[in-house]
């Protein structure tokens, strides 16, 4: 047990980009869960983190405006492909975005094949590095996720289905970069799962404070313990969930 990286200056950044990914995360993710296309993030998380290896393969790693240009661009064009899927061939749209999955997700490793770092490089997309998140990396990101926030409160109704792929698409793509392909799922999973049996702003509220504690939980034992955060944040959040799913549950049945 190490309490040197139990730090606020290490601890602070990665719970506000916890809270950051949460904050879009938990309303969209009562969307998916209800229109039953759970496996969403992990294709459009997987195809953005695609868009970085690509980014990084044709040799603009070091420029970061680049990379993000890549990236959005690779998740909106899969959003755009499952907006249209989805209209077309609503019936088999959980079967593509299987599909899509596999192929972003094989497609990273074979243009990391010849890579010498390419299993690290590949480890930290899926896993992340939450840990090592500065306050100043964060401000890009607050920056856009207000402005997601704001139309997606403000104009959900109005926006429609291309709308909530295109938001969709570019709060993945700014997470899965944060926190990785693994804590996009959960984040956006986890607590609309947890608390699927209420309703309005009660279910929201629960959701962030449940994803809240998961984070808090996951960044302070995996920095006491020095396990990979994403890893352990994604179980905290799993056991946290299922407890908020049984106390919720016996609240309902008890009323």
């Amino acid at each position: 047990m190490s309490w040197d990286l139990l730090d606020w200056s290490i601890v602070g950044p990665a719970l506000l980009a916890g809270i950051l990914v949460l904050s879009t995360h938990v309303p969209l993710g009562q969307v998916v869960l209800k229109r039953g296309i759970i496996f969403i993030d992990l294709a459009i998380a997987q195809i953005a983190a695609l868009g970085v290896i690509v980014a990084d393969t044709i040799g603009w790693e070091e420029n970061v405006y680049a990379v993000q240009i890549a990236a959005v661009g690779a998740a909106l064009i899969a959003a755009t492909l499952l907006n249209w899927t989805e209209k077309r061939w609503p019936e088999t749209q959980e079967a593509l975005i299987g599909t899509l999955f596999v192929l972003a997700a094989t497609g990273s490793i074979l243009l990391l094949a010849e890579n010498p770092h390419g299993g690290e490089y590949l480890k930290d997309l899926l896993v992340g590095q939450i840990l090592w998140t500065t306050w100043d990396t964060l401000i890009p990101i607050a920056v856009l996720y207000s402005v997601l926030l704001v139309v997606w409160f403000g104009a959900r109704e109005t926006i429609g289905d291309a709308g909530f792929y295109i938001t969709f698409a570019f709060a993945v793509t700014a997470a899965v970069q944060v926190v990785g392909v693994y804590l996009v799922f959960a984040s956006l999973i986890l607590p609309a799962l947890a608390t699927r049996r209420l309703n309005g702003k009660v279910r929201l509220l629960s959701g962030y404070a449940a994803g809240g504690l998961s984070y808090l939980a996951g960044i302070v034992l995996s920095a006491l313990f020095d396990l990979p955060t994403g890893a352990v944040t994604v179980w905290t959040m799993a056991t946290i969930a299922l407890a908020t799913g049984f106390a919720i549950g016996h609240v309902v049945k008890s009323k």
